[in-house]
């Protein structure tokens, strides 16, 4: 990386004009400002091509996939690529999905999943598809109604009430939905207009052996060999608005949907991405940096070590609790790997003297400035990153060990809330009401609970936090129960809790339902030892986070003047708002790297490289016998390169982040030419830093794609709804 000057790297960052390498998550609405560059990497359409509001274009093709209780955070990327509401968004994406619906006789994650029919699509409850409307640069209304006296609590009470009669008004009388989403630390605001499907149904999915190729072991690294795709379809009700799942809904008939092109690839051509990334801080502090490199990345990869040795012990010696584990295994590991590869990347790239460098600057332009609070905004910062480093720690233990480390603890809290409801209750209707919708919670929780699975995570879990923790910050469980009742053997607790919870058995919990008397109920449910966990948790939780909000106050202030003071800085550079899972733009091109002194990597991998992995002895690299079976015959055309191989993967410099998983990779004429799934480890600093030399983005090729759905799962019925470009 060419940053060993680190006054040249600021000479750059600030006085150089916009032609800037592939860095920048960009806005649509604000996409002229690109154009040019654009244009110049080898895009051949225009801006509106992109983004229009009263016309079909690309963004149009764009889904944001989410959950109905929060159907503005985008937890993946997906595109519309048929007139009937298909699309395909990556393999991990829809992996919960998948699990929902398997079971030992139905195995859909070890076989796949191929409807052959709209009736045989499977629906799935909760999850959301976001397509948007239009965006609107709201900066000047809800800034003009602050001013400098104010204090982050009463900011951010006005923007939240604000922000709220701007989107009433955008969306009354629609079958819309909106955000206000702030930009640059909450300097600037943007309102985005959506409309948002609820009935999305699993359409096809090839066996985990494939879509899941190469496992933790592979997982942000290059080369990759991973078919990481799934199908669904958007169902809407007959006059095409969103409706919750009925079987009289019908397909979406979309403004658009892309054309999937198998014309191939060379080096050098132009790519663009678009997709809803979650979170980047390129604007971070040096002293927020030594927080999440020191504190929040190690420990959340040392505290899940621990749950991932159980989950991987306990999935391996049973069929069924593979099965029921295989999505939390996923949650858990992915950003397990990637919290130690982001610090070792960020060590390589001394990132850490970069962000001092870019502050040292800063608060020279600072000591100029007629408002002190500029002056003071790195003083404000480094001081609450102090204030709240002890807790910040010991909330990860509560978090990372405890509440999501284990499962029992945090449902007992849940269901207890649940339970006591029934209490003031006085008809029976009423009642019966309330049961119902606490079963519905219960079925989902045990159809994937294992009571064994769950005795171990909580004899190593809790062990962890009990030897490693800041013994001042205990929760009171932890001095009161597991140190005096069972002198800190955690394994004798575990034994304890599993026996004798409520919870720990579904049989056990509803037993407690037919208690006619409250007052019995209540007691049974206070004094359960998983609910007791829950609570003391969740209390001291509560505590540390309170003591620490004048601290996030002051983080939050200072991060405000601290970026608006770099935009003032460099008004002529074009800087891209820092990632929200608001939908954005990413182009580049595609592009070998070299890693290391004599490595070249290609920018693409075939099927030949699937087999030379093949290893029967291991999970990750199993290879599935009528893949292998294909190979052997070469049976590719007209998925095939020039050069008879059948493409698999490639690799673009685009900038993508957590999130865009699924993302369309389009060419310069909005073709589909690939679904974004990940990064490469040598540039995982990238949420916090972009590496220009080695940042890449690992896409599915989507020939790769079509072979499967044609020769190996024989769908072809969906190839024909595609619009296919040769």
């Amino acid at each position: 990386m060419k940053r060993l000057v680190f006054l040249f790297f600021m000479m750059f960052l600030l006085h150089v004009p916009s032609a800037f390498a592939d860095e920048g998550m960009w806005l649509l609405s604000l996409l002229n400002k690109n154009y040019e560059q654009m244009k110049r990497q080898g895009f051949q359409l225009t801006t509106e091509d992109i983004y229009r509001v009263n016309q079909g274009c690309l963004k149009d093709a764009v889904i944001g996939l989410g959950h109905e209780g929060s159907p503005f955070w985008h937890f993946c990327t997906g595109e519309l690529i048929s007139a009937e509401g298909l699309f395909t968004t990556n393999h991990h994406c829809g992996f919960s999905m998948i699990q929902s619906h398997s079971t030992v006789e139905h195995d859909y994650l070890r076989d796949g999943f191929w409807a052959m029919s709209r009736e045989e699509e499977l629906p799935n409850e909760g999850i959301t598809a976001a397509i948007l409307v239009r965006m609107e640069d709201v900066t000047p209304r809800i800034l003009g109604a602050l001013d400098e006296q104010m204090s982050e609590k009463e900011r951010n009470k006005i923007i939240d009430s604000l922000s709220n009669v701007i989107t009433q008004e955008a969306t009354e009388g629609t079958v819309y939905e909106a955000q206000v989403a702030d930009m640059f630390s909450k300097n600037q605001f943007f309102m985005l207009v959506y409309v948002i499907y609820k009935d999305v149904r699993l359409v096809g999915a090839p066996p985990s052996s494939m879509g899941k190729f190469g496992g933790d072991t592979d997982n942000w690294e290059w080369p990759r060999h991973t078919a990481d795709f799934s199908m669904f379809r958007i169902y809407t009700d007959k006059d095409g608005n969103p409706a919750s799942y009925s079987k009289e809904n019908v397909p979406l008939k979309p403004k658009h949907f892309f054309p999937v092109s198998i014309k191939g690839l060379k080096e050098g051509d132009f790519a663009m991405i678009m997709g809803f990334p979650g979170t980047t801080k390129r604007f971070l502090t040096s002293y927020g940096l030594n927080e999440t490199m020191n504190i929040t990345n190690q420990l959340r990869y040392d505290i899940r070590t621990v749950k991932i040795n159980v989950l991987r012990e306990k999935m391996a010696a049973s069929r069924k609790v593979r099965i029921q584990y295989a999505t939390k295994y996923a949650t858990c590991s992915n950003y397990w790997k990637y919290s130690i590869q982001q610090n070792k990347a960020l060590k390589n790239l001394n990132t850490l003297a970069v962000k001092q460098a870019i502050e040292h600057d800063y608060q020279q332009w600072a000591e100029n400035q007629s408002n002190p609070k500029y002056k003071e905004a790195l003083g404000k910062i480094e001081d609450a990153y102090n204030q709240r480093a002890k807790n910040r720690a010991s909330l990860l233990y509560l978090t990372e060990g405890i509440l999501s480390g284990t499962e029992t603890p945090y449902f007992a809290l849940q269901q207890v809330d649940n339970l006591m409801q029934l209490l003031p209750l006085q008809d029976a209707d009423s009642i019966e009401t309330m049961k119902t919708n606490i079963k519905k919670e219960w079925e989902d929780f045990y159809k994937d609970f294992a009571p064994e699975v769950e005795r171990e995570l909580l004899a190593n879990m809790l062990g962890y936090v009990h030897k490693n923790m800041n013994k001042e910050d205990y929760p009171e469980f932890i001095t009161n129960v597991l140190e005096k009742k069972f002198r800190g053997d955690a394994s004798k607790y575990a034994d304890f809790i599993i026996s004798k919870s409520v919870f720990a058995s579904r049989e056990k919990l509803e037993a407690v339902l037919s208690h006619t008397n409250g007052k019995k109920m209540g007691k049974i449910l206070m004094n359960d030892p998983a609910f007791v966990i829950g609570l003391s948790t969740y209390q001291r939780y509560q505590e540390l986070g309170s003591m620490s909000r004048r601290a996030n106050s002051a983080i939050a202030e200072g991060e405000r003047y601290f970026v608006d003071g770099l935009l003032q800085m460099k008004k002529d550079h074009l800087f891209a708002p820092d990632a929200n899972s608001t939908i954005r733009l990413t182009y580049g091109n595609v592009r070998e790297y070299e890693p290391k002194d004599g490595v070249t990597y290609h920018y693409y991998t075939t099927l030949k490289g699937v087999m030379q992995k093949e290893d029967p002895s291991n999970s990750e690299f199993i290879v599935p016998e009528k893949l292998k079976t294909l190979y052997q015959k070469k049976d590719f055309a007209p998925y095939s390169d020039k050069n008879g191989d059948l493409p698999v993967c490639f690799i673009t410099n685009n900038d993508i982040t957590g999130g865009n998983s699924g993302s369309p990779v389009l060419d310069a004429m909005g073709n589909l030419i690939g679904l974004a799934f990940d990064g490469n480890s040598e540039a995982m600093s990238g949420d916090i830093d972009f590496e220009e030399d080695m940042q890449r983005c690992i896409n599915l090729d989507v020939r790769y794609m079509l072979f499967i759905i044609d020769k190996f799962a024989g769908a072809k019925h969906l190839l024909e709804e595609m619009s296919i470009v040769k």
